[in-house]
């Protein structure tokens, strides 16, 4: 494979593709072209490649020891090593200095800007949020900057790449993190539990309530029935008496006049005798 062979744009399964049939100078030249592509940021399947680990006991070990940089390391690693490794293009500088800030917001979401400008070796804020913003439309994090408080708010940010002696910790972490979701899991079903208990609870005094009150309802209704009743035969003698006396409907009228015209008929014979007399 040439050495001249451009590939960057290109996404990482080409990258590979082409890394597994290059050897030495061919491959050294594929990856410093895929530490400069944008978008990838990954190298980890680059790296156990049995070809590009090769390189690191060959002339080109400088190159794969800056494939582990990217990787795994840091801008910071990089200038404490600058004179063993192969200088890098603006585009590589930028890169690097991208994955130093996911790997510093990998520890903090609020990383001050006097840290970054150190860890990234810029000059001035103007560097630092223009570098910032290239990041989040690579889609590396995601965040804010808080010119105010002079720094980023990260929300979110890539994985990087794992080394091998990483990995018993992080089973180690995710052990822990199992556990302390058995202690939750186990704490949110005593709480159903108890919630249930309760429920049970107010619904059979919900029921009694509603028994009881059923029951009061029947003892009023005969109570009020009862009293009705009571009342009904205690009521005053005269006022009893003066209905029993109250002539029937029919013969109230005619009984009255009778008498009337009897009284009236003495009356007038008492003059009549008197006055003959």
């Amino acid at each position: 494979m040439s050495a001249e062979v451009k590939v960057t744009g290109q996404n990482q399964e080409q990258f590979l593709l082409l890394a597994k049939s290059a050897k030495g100078a061919a491959l050294a030249t594929l990856i410093h072209q895929v530490l400069e592509a944008p978008g990838v940021y990954v190298f980890g399947e680059l790296l156990d490649m049995p070809n590009v680990r090769e390189l690191a006991e060959s002339e080109f070990a400088s190159t794969f020891r800056l494939l582990t940089v990217f990787a795994y390391g840091t801008y910071a690693d990089y200038l404490a090593e600058a004179r063993s490794l192969p200088p890098l293009t603006e585009a590589q500088k930028n890169k690097l200095r991208h994955l130093s800030v996911v790997t510093l917001a990998a520890k903090v979401k609020c990383i001050p800007y006097a840290v970054l400008l150190e860890a990234l070796a810029l000059r001035n804020v103007r560097q630092l949020e223009d570098l910032v913003i290239e990041a989040v439309y690579a889609d590396v994090l995601r965040g804010s900057l808080d010119q105010r408080n002079q720094r980023l708010e990260v929300d979110y940010s890539i994985g990087r790449d794992i080394q091998r002696q990483d990995l018993s910790a992080i089973a180690r972490t995710l052990q822990e993190w199992c556990v302390g979701c058995e202690v939750v899991l186990s704490g949110i079903e005593e709480q159903v539990g108890r919630a249930n208990q309760h429920k049970e609870q107010q619904l059979g005094l919900k029921q009694q309530i509603e028994s009881e009150v059923a029951n009061l309802k029947k003892t009023i209704k005969v109570t009020t029935a009862a009293a009705a009743a009571a009342a009904a035969t205690t009521q005053d003698p005269e006022q009893h008496l003066a209905e029993l006396r109250e002539p029937a409907p029919g013969g109230s009228q005619r009984q009255p006049s009778k008498k009337a015209s009897k009284g009236k008929g003495l009356r007038g014979s008492a003059k009549i005798w008197s006055k003959s007399n």
